[in-house]
């Protein structure tokens, strides 16, 4: 398993109760040269507008097509609306139950309201208070799809109706020298 892989088994064993994975080197496993064997070409990084557009055409869909309509969408990775590149759309409740996930359908039904990022920061909380603020953007660290490491994030979020926010993220890779 490679450092994404094993704090993305983390993010799940935490949404079914247990403690969040360390991602360090000394907890990847055996698995990551099989994994590096069916490797498929990487997605290019979204920019600070793809994620803000994607947002909009959530909005859009929740309000012509309702809730249940845009979160099967969203969790649906043949929904070209909602998967560009490494750009996904994901949906909680003010509670932190996931109820729609572009890159993780698996969450959807899983409280995260506790999931702490590797710095402590606790993502779902901290994204919904963004929400209720009236929006905005919120950093914290996630895997990275292409490098396999944990990078800094930035998801913009938005209030969705009355119960839900809606975020989508991208990648902020340090400059090349």
């Amino acid at each position: 398993m490679r450092i994404a892989q094993a704090f993305l088994a983390g993010v799940m064993a935490f949404s079914a109760g247990a403690a969040l994975a360390d991602p360090s080197p000394a907890h990847v496993g055996a698995a990551s040269s099989a994994a590096s064997v069916t490797k498929k070409a990487q997605p290019t990084h979204g920019t600070k507008a793809q994620a803000v557009a994607m947002v909009r055409r959530v909005e859009e869909s929740f309000k012509k097509n309702g809730a249940l309509a845009t979160f099967k969408a969203i969790s649906d990775p043949s929904s070209k609306a909602f998967h560009e590149g490494d750009l996904y759309p994901f949906v909680f409740t003010f509670k932190g139950i996931c109820v729609a996930h572009g890159a993780l359908p698996a969450l959807v039904g899983k409280n995260l309201d506790g999931l702490k990022d590797p710095d402590g920061r606790y993502v779902i909380k901290d994204s919904a208070r963004v929400a209720l603020k009236g929006g905005g953007w919120y950093d914290y660290k996630w895997p990275d799809p292409k490098t396999h490491t944990i990078v800094n994030k930035s998801s913009y979020i938005q209030k969705l109706g009355t119960h839900y926010f809606v975020g989508v993220g991208i990648y902020r890779l340090p400059h090349a020298s």
